[in-house]
């Protein structure tokens, strides 16, 4: 058992506390409607109120805040610069850095790359459960994986978009034809075939088969050199925010709640 979770002295079904300080049951009960694509949103609620209380009284720790000052999703992402820059020290990407990066990932620096492919959508609707539909999702993906023969009659049958119409085909797809998430499933690999995990997406989960790439060009790295020093370094924040929640937590009192290793739904 971990240290954080040492400091959860009453598991997720008590009341929820940091340090003495109550979240109120309206506060988790408001959070919850932005949590509900976690596996368990009441319990992702939770983390997301302890991490922004923690942050909250480390900022009045360190008077870059008033005790009872205002304190929303706004606040809180200026709050957390604050944080960083006056606790730790986050390094910047070199040109060496992106130059590596650049070399290690061909594939994500190409232009006019064509992936034709098919999805079976099931899509999110406030008619059923979120749990509901990601079990169906899964157990469709497992019978199709085990037979990629079904998986134009699995779209025909179950899938919630307009191509279910034609096997779920949507023909040919370049960066830039769908949401990031999907797009990132179909051209951050080379995978061929039905794709082994969901793809969630704004719209539902997706099980994904990739018919043909078609590579395009490879871009200059004077072109995206910046991209990419953008890219690592978020990256590098999302990493030092992370260690930074979890040094917090270790010395904090959290009742009500078990952070794991504080990688809660805020610093995801």
């Amino acid at each position: 058992m971990s240290t954080i979770e040492q400091n959860a002295r009453a598991g997720e079904g008590g009341a929820l506390r940091v340090n003495g300080v109550a979240i109120e049951a309206a506060a988790i009960h408001d959070e919850i409607a932005h949590q509900s694509d976690a596996p368990d949103p009441q319990a992702a609620a939770k983390h997301a109120l302890v991490i922004r209380e923690l942050l909250r009284q480390r900022a009045i720790e360190l008077k870059h805040i008033a005790d009872g000052a205002a304190f929303d999703d706004t606040s809180l992402d200026r709050l957390l610069d604050r944080l960083l820059d006056s606790e730790l020290n986050v390094p910047t990407a070199t040109r060496a850095d992106c130059e590596r990066y650049f070399e290690s990932h061909p594939e994500r620096f190409r232009r006019n790359d064509i992936v034709f492919a098919s999805h079976i959508l099931f899509a999110v609707t406030g008619r059923a459960p979120l749990a509901l539909i990601r079990h169906k999702a899964e157990t469709t993906l497992q019978q199709v994986l085990s037979a990629p023969d079904t998986f134009g009659d699995m779209a025909r049958e179950l899938s919630n978009c307009p191509s279910a119409k034609v096997a779920g085909s949507l023909g040919q797809l370049l960066r830039g034809d769908s949401v990031p998430e999907f797009e990132r499933a179909l051209f951050d690999s080379q995978n061929i075939g039905v794709l082994p995990g969901l793809v969630n997406t704004r719209f539902g989960f997706h099980i994904v088969r990739v018919e043909r790439r078609v590579e395009g060009e490879r871009v200059p790295f004077e072109s995206v050199e910046a991209d990419i020093a953008r890219f690592l370094g978020e990256c590098v924040r999302h990493k030092a925010i992370q260690q930074y929640v979890s040094v917090l937590a270790a010395r904090a009192r959290i009742e009500g709640a078990v952070l794991g290793e504080a990688n809660g739904p805020l610093v995801q």
